[in-house]
């Protein structure tokens, strides 16, 4: 029992002599833990060999993902979202890496898709089995700094052969056949790779068609990745033009208008509302109509701008009221209401239109052109598209995917950026 009680009381002391008591400023007491005494920090050797371990650890997850043999992995978020991709900065984005060291491959990855757009998992890879390599060193006694000296000369006499090797390719010979391998590779251990020679034929048009050059120079901004679930990979198409997935606010509006004047706005077809707090007082019905009136010559001078300014197709960040979408019927303007951002730039780069933040500012200035702009409708689900082709400043391209889910349709995406980048 002594012995017992002895033992009892020292593990007493050891707990207390981790905390320590503290009160608030009204008096109420609590207990802080040390827990920070119980951690050791890692130095030396120690700490070299845990960081390259949480490093190889990242890179292990993703060499199985590598090569046409690769696999494909299967991410769940929190929120219970499935991600199935084998493109390594996507999978390294969605990981909730907490290691630091770890996270600079993941840093390693991202600076890799920006700048290549390819090979995201192989640096990664790469870079594991390097450090691997450099903890055996480690243990045979060799200082971090020599290591890192060795590996840039060896860096520099890979450059050197690579360039001593290299030999420059007329790429416009045997119809852009070179181009079109190339971007085969990059497809090749995508899930797209059955269908690898279409989609990498589209990709070398989609390229060559925005290129320019003599500056040898391409403006991926005017290549526009739109994707559709339905139907199968085989089915996707380069469209010249813009693709927009809305449809015209009307179903009376016409589907196809050529020689197209474009009106792009960020405000919408709406009474403007007053800043202050407000009550409308009616009393009869002839207020009541007097107010009607009012708001039918905000909808009317709304409509009558447009058409001054000579446009004939009226694209809208915003919605519209159902007032203003009968106005625009019944005066032949063709409109598209809730047009994203970004697709908002894209058609000002393209149409040569400015973007008009109020309709006191439309001028004739202000409208861009496109040749033809059409609503195509496709698949047994009769989905519906807004079409532009043809701009005035520019001539985008989409590239329309087709699979037969989603997730497959999202992969899809990912692998035609990186073969578009390539």
């Amino acid at each position: 029992q002594m012995c017992i009680r002895d033992r009892y009381q020292r593990r007493v002391h050891g707990i207390l002599n981790q905390m320590s008591l503290a009160f608030d400023e009204y008096g109420r007491p609590f207990i802080i833990l040390k827990e920070q005494a119980s951690k050791k920090r890692l130095k030396g050797l120690e700490a070299y060999k845990s960081n390259i371990l949480a490093a190889t650890a990242v890179s292990n997850l993703l060499r199985t993902s590598l090569g046409p043999k690769g696999m494909d992995k299967m991410i769940v978020s929190p929120d219970g979202d499935v991600l199935v991709s084998n493109d390594g900065a996507t999978i390294l984005e969605k990981m909730e890496i907490q290691h630091q060291i770890a996270r600079l491959f993941v840093q390693l990855s991202k600076s890799q898709d920006n700048e290549i757009g390819d090979g995201t998992t192989g640096v990664v890879v790469i870079a594991g089995s390097m450090l691997g390599n450099a903890q055996q060193l480690l243990d045979k006694g060799l200082h971090p700094i020599q290591i890192a000296n060795g590996y840039e000369k060896a860096c520099e006499i890979a450059v050197k052969h690579i360039k001593s090797i290299s030999r420059e390719l007329d790429i416009k010979s045997n119809d852009n056949e070179k181009l079109i391998q190339c971007a085969m590779t990059a497809l090749g251990s995508k899930v797209v790779s059955k269908y690898q020679r279409q989609l990498a034929e589209i990709c070398v048009k989609a390229v060559l068609s925005v290129a320019d050059i003599d500056r040898k120079d391409v403006n991926f901004d005017l290549i526009k990745v739109e994707g559709k679930s339905g139907g199968s990979l085989s089915d996707t198409e380069l469209i010249n033009g813009i693709v927009i997935d809305k449809e015209f606010s009307h179903p009376q509006m016409d589907k196809e208008i050529n020689d197209a004047k474009i009106c792009i706005l960020t405000c919408p077809f709406e009474p403007p509302k007053p800043k202050t707090k407000h009550t409308a007082e009616i009393k009869s019905a002839e207020d009541y109509h007097k107010m009607y009136l009012q708001e039918q010559k905000y909808f009317v001078d709304m409509v009558q701008k447009v058409k001054d300014s000579g446009a004939n197709v009226v694209l809208c960040q915003w919605g519209f009221d159902d007032e203003a979408n009968h106005l625009l019927s019944q005066n032949k303007l063709n409109a598209v209401r809730w047009v994203g951002g970004c697709e908002i730039e894209l058609l000002a780069i393209a149409t040569g239109a400015r973007i008009v933040p109020r309709f006191s500012e439309l001028t004739p200035q202000c409208i861009g052109s496109a040749k033809m702009v059409k609503e195509i409708s496709f698949g047994t689900t009769n989905d519906k598209m807004i079409v532009i082709k043809e701009g005035q400043t520019s001539k985008a391209v989409t590239i329309l995917v087709r699979g037969g889910s989603k997730t497959v349709v999202d992969e899809a995406k990912r692998s035609l950026h990186d073969a578009l980048c390539v």
